[in-house]
């Protein structure tokens, strides 16, 4: 009785560990915004963007170029350099919950916004 008492327990506790094991944190997401859309509008693509805290957002070179990403308040976030060559990409990491507005700097007269929404 003893035996099969211990052998219950066991199985119980391997049984845990491995829920235990299968219920792991999520990991960081990385985002694509295009800068430029596919038909040559003057956009980024998506220009809203709903992520997580720690997850990451690739902007890359597509049309029209040049192109950048400027969040005002947030130099740390800001890439400023103008991207010139098709495909030339930086990628951005937002540790913290808020809204975050950016444009880029030669073609924020024509629309060229976006939104970044950390939860």
């Amino acid at each position: 009785m003893i035996s099969r008492l211990r052998s219950l327990v066991s199985a119980a506790i391997a049984f845990a560990l491995v829920l235990g094991l299968g219920v792991g944190t999520a990991s960081a997401a990385t985002v694509e915004v295009k800068l430029g859309t596919d038909s040559g509008m003057l956009a980024f693509e998506p220009n809203t963007l709903n992520i997580k805290a720690g997850d990451t957002v690739k902007f890359v070179n597509n049309k029209l170029a040049p192109h950048n990403a400027v969040f005002d308040g947030h130099d740390e976030l800001s890439h400023s350099d103008l991207a010139f060559a098709p495909g030339e990409s930086w990628e951005e990491t937002f540790t913290e919950a808020g809204t975050f507005d950016f444009y880029c700097e030669p073609h924020r007269g024509a629309g060229m916004v976006g939104k970044v929404i950390v939860e």
